[in-house]
């Protein structure tokens, strides 16, 4: 006699919520929930299966919960999960479901953004009828030449996985699947599962043992021993090596290791902008930001560099400052990566391993090796030097406060208020603009989770949701959030999100009228700061060059339920960062608001970064700044040559 196997009926919205919420993460033999919960906002496409599944598991409670938070933008909803799964070492992080048509495609700028950056999220946006019984539906994309093609295809070029379930049937496969991806350091990103909107109200007989508890193991692969000999022979030949350190660093929890290493050895770390904070502040190895945004430190010890070690890098245009950072002739690259794609960059020694354990022997076969005394004062009097400029943009003296209209700072002071009276496990958030570049390069970082700079789509708008997200992640933390007025211009709907949930997070809004960053390179390039202020429309010249906009950005925040406090004085900064970190923890967002001068900028990199120039030009701005280009463009460097082996 054949004894079936037990089934729970549940619509296919049910069993998704199900299943989620007993998946775990686990590293090292510590275990997490993956799923903190679901992200999401309603409409006729989601409402009536992913909806209703939620709200059916909210009501039920228990061990199988699910929560759920209402968002205000569906872009939004997916940089909040993404900061929370960066701030969580990319063990957890949220799915998000958004309805039919505007709704889901408003969630592929955050997809981009999640896969570029290589961080786990799940979405789950509603497609159209997969019986097409009620065609075409509202919001449904019609193509000739493609009957089952939907707005969702367009997702496909930026997950990491993709699937559309048109039969319940299909539904464990696709989800099995997705946790596969999502829990992989090497593949993980942006995954997305299609649910056409009658399949998720619709009922099946599913197995039971697709809701147990499941359990992904995050693995930590081991270097090749013959790759470690290699690379450790490489660095004994060198006479100036140096680390480049990279998000991979913090994803593995290899700061410790990289401390001892460098520690051991004597090499210096410059770090990308993901993996800034690998070494606190004051290390004497610490050289701080590399690259087009990096310090004059970090980078003269790159241009010499015989010898760069990248550990979980990806070498982006602004790390390498388009490949023209490392000068050294007969440069060679040790690549360590858990993902063999990056390990072949330049020609590097391909070293595939997890960060920490790759360090871990790396310093074992290095034993007795330790770079020259005098290489050593290099890197100290760099340091020394580069510190006194960072104090000085914190500090600036008469020559430039008095050059400032009333009630207006610089951008470096008020980075500088905030991180001297920032606690040192507070965490800054920021993406887009001239922050990031300010905060690589200035900014002293004295914790390992203290830095969020999202750098690999720098998207305009990420920093109000994604600070939510890190402060959901870590509720023990301060969050400042850095924003200009253009991004914060972009999605500042999300401190409503901040205003429900009680959720806390400092956001120093600074109001340059324009955009400060691009404006500053439009003049670099020739091209005059053309559309990058906010300014009136002249009548006369029929030209964007009138007086400037009254825009009150205090107002606005106010209107959307935060806490607004409004500074005109370094003093008044000071105490109003102060009051800020001492609100209620569960007091709502809190708006410090502070205008900059955007003509006065950070100290130079001494680095460049390739953005072309027009060759020709009727304007002698574009005709200078095309000299100056095509000079920086000589000094590009192809990184072709093979980094040999040790012979066997």
């Amino acid at each position: 006699m054949t004894v079936s196997a037990p089934t729970i009926r549940l619509t296919v919205g049910q069993a998704v919520v199900r299943f989620l919420a007993n998946q775990w993460s686990e590293r090292d033999g510590e275990r997490q929930k993956l799923f903190a919960g679901c992200l999401g906002i309603f409409g006729h496409g989601n409402v009536a299966g992913v909806g209703q599944a939620l709200l059916q598991n909210e009501r039920a409670g228990g061990a199988e919960h699910l929560p759920y938070v209402l968002a205000r933008n569906e872009q939004a909803m997916v940089h909040l999960a993404v900061a929370y799964a960066r701030q969580k070492d990319r063990l957890q992080t949220w799915a998000c479901t958004a309805s039919i048509g505007p709704g889901s495609t408003n969630m592929l700028t955050g997809a981009a953004l999640a896969t570029v950056n290589r961080l786990p999220v799940l979405l789950l946006p509603a497609d159209t009828f997969a019986t097409r019984v009620s065609e075409p539906v509202l919001q449904e994309l019609e193509v000739p030449y493609a009957a089952d093609l939907t707005v969702n295809d367009a997702f496909r070029p930026l997950s990491r996985f993709f699937d559309r379930v048109n039969r319940p049937e299909q539904l464990p496969s696709a989800l099995l699947g997705a946790m596969r991806v999502l829990t992989d350091p090497v593949e993980t990103g942006a995954v997305t599962i299609a649910l056409p909107q009658d399949v998720q109200a619709e009922a099946y007989d599913w197995p039971a043992e697709l809701f147990a508890e499941r359990v992904w193991r995050i693995a930590r692969p081991p270097a090749e021993a013959a790759d470690i000999a290699d690379a450790a022979a490489i660095i004994r030949s060198a006479r100036r090596p140096f680390v480049v350190a990279g998000g991979g660093v913090h994803y593995s929890g290899a700061e410790a290791a990289l401390r001892a290493f460098c520690e051991a050895t004597g090499i210096p770390v410059g770090e990308s902008q993901a993996g800034k904070g690998s070494l606190p502040h004051g290390h004497p190895q610490a050289m701080g930001a590399v690259g087009s945004t990096g310090t004059t430190a970090a980078n003269a010890l790159a241009r010499d560099a015989d010898v760069v070690i990248g550990i979980g890098t990806r070498y982006s245009d602004f790390t390498t400052a388009s490949r023209t950072a490392f000068q050294n002739p007969d440069v060679r690259f040790i690549n360590i990566n858990v993902a063999r794609f990056d390990t072949g960059k330049h020609a590097g020694l391909s070293v595939v391993a997890d960060a920490r354990e790759a360090l871990a022997a790396l310093g074992a076969a290095l034993d007795g090796y330790a770079v020259a005394p005098e290489y050593r004062q290099r890197q100290a009097s760099l340091w020394r030097d580069w510190d006194a400029r960072v104090e000085a943009t914190y500090h600036p003296g008469p020559e430039v406060v008095d050059t400032l209209a009333g009630g207006v700072l610089t951008q470096g002071m008020v980075l500088g208020r905030v991180n001297e009276l920032s606690d040192p496990r507070d965490v800054v958030v920021c993406a887009a603009g001239s922050m990031p570049g300010d905060l690589h390069k200035l900014w002293r970082v004295r914790d390992r989770k203290a830095y969020h700079v999202e750098y690999g789509y720098s998207c305009m708008g990420y920093e109000i949701p994604g600070g939510i997200g890190v402060r959901l992640a870590d509720p023990d933390r301060d969050v400042f959030i850095l924003v200009g007025d253009g991004s914060y211009l972009m999605m500042p709907t999300e401190l409503v999100t901040a205003v429900q949930e009680h959720t806390k997070v400092i956001i120093v809004l600074v109001q340059n009228h324009g955009f400060h960053s691009i404006g500053s390179l439009s003049e670099s390039l020739g091209s005059q700061r053309f559309g990058t202020r906010y300014r009136y429309r002249d009548d006369a010249t029929g030209r964007l060059d009138g007086g400037k906009l009254p825009i009150d950005l205090a107002a606005n925040a106010r209107s959307l339920g935060a806490t607004v406090i409004e500074v005109r004085s370094p003093d008044e900064l000071d105490h109003a960062i102060k009051n800020a970190k001492a609100a209620p923890a569960a007091g709502g967002p809190v708006v410090i608001h502070v205008e900059t001068d955007p003509t006065v900028h950070a100290p130079d990199s001494e680095s460049w970064w390739d953005v072309p120039v027009s060759q020709v030009s009727e304007l002698d701005s574009t005709r200078r700044a095309y000299q100056t280009y095509a000079a920086h463009k000589a000094s590009q460097r192809p990184h072709v040559a093979p980094t040999e082996r040790t012979p066997r």
